[in-house]
């Protein structure tokens, strides 16, 4: 079994190959995944889930959207065992209209097992929104 640093470079690169693989596979069985800035309306803040859901979330992601690449990462080991921090910027394209975007995270990954089993998830949700074509969604959500 690899050590959890390394399960999360794996997840990384797997992002961004060309031949992604299937990105649930690094999940555990099941998997609570939280977004503590998540825009209200939009995306929930707790989803609690399982491998096979993450599977077909992730297949509808790629019919939108490619990852192109990944810059500034950084990852970080903390003194909990199985708990590492990854930051970066993900590239990627719009697939309908090529339009290019650019999100930032800071990903808190709980590894056990070998797998992923909790994750919180800090980006930026109106950068999310403009890449989606959600921007007005966001704002009639805030504003109401």
């Amino acid at each position: 079994m690899s050590s959890p640093r390394a399960l999360v470079e794996r997840f990384l690169q797997a992002t961004v190959s060309a031949d992604p693989g299937d990105l649930a596979d690094f999940y555990a069985d099941e998997v609570v995944i939280e977004m503590p800035f998540a825009a209200p309306g939009l995306v929930p803040p707790r989803t609690e889930t399982t491998r096979e859901q993450l599977r077909a979330r992730f297949a509808a992601g790629r019919a939108v959207r490619h990852y192109t690449g990944l810059s500034g990462v950084r990852i970080h080991e903390t003194a909990e065992p199985g708990t590492v921090i990854a930051e970066y910027d993900l590239h990627g394209t719009m697939l309908a209209t090529g339009a290019p975007f650019t999100l930032r995270f800071v990903m808190v990954m709980t590894i056990r097992d070998g797998r992923i089993a909790h994750t919180r998830d800090y980006s930026d949700p109106i950068a999310g929104a403009r890449a989606l074509g959600r921007l007005p969604e966001l704002v009639a959500t805030l504003s109401g």
